[in-house]
């Protein structure tokens, strides 16, 4: 194994990566509404980036199943973060957006967000911010993380 002697300091900086992101998720996920489930902010953020998905979609993008992204809905939607409507191109489909207010909210936490990893990635060179984006999504395709 040419990687056994490294391979636990990886680990152990992944799961304290891992446990600081969940730490940062739930006070984003308090930040958009103070009574949202953490569990539903990667639902919001996945809105904010791709704008209307089908539920399907939303499940397939999140790794989640149908009845799991129903109650996520349920929650946003009930929050008034989020709402469904009719397909245009498939009226048995309904789409997921965000609501206006889900948009401006969403927008202000990660402005917040965007300005902490801003200051945190000062000190780095822009090149070095792109080899780790770079090698980490090497490692997400491995199936691995």
């Amino acid at each position: 194994m040419p990687h056994e002697d490294v391979l636990p300091a990886l680990e152990e900086e992944l799961a304290a990566f891992w446990r600081r992101s969940r730490a940062a998720g739930r006070e984003a996920a308090r930040e958009l509404h103070p009574e949202l489930d953490p569990a539903v902010f990667p639902l919001i953020s996945v809105l904010g980036r791709r704008g209307p998905l089908r539920m399907s979609e939303l499940g397939a993008r999140l790794i989640l199943d149908k009845s799991t992204v129903s109650r996520q809905v349920d929650t946003a939607e009930r929050l008034g973060l989020v709402r469904r409507s009719v397909d245009p191109s498939d009226a048995r489909a309904r789409l997921v957006e965000l609501t206006e207010t889900g948009r401006e909210r969403l927008d202000a936490v990660q402005a917040r967000r965007r300005a902490a990893w801003n200051r945190a990635l000062s000190q780095w060179s822009r090149e070095d911010v792109v080899t780790l984006t770079r090698l980490l999504a090497k490692l997400g395709e491995s199936g691995i993380a």
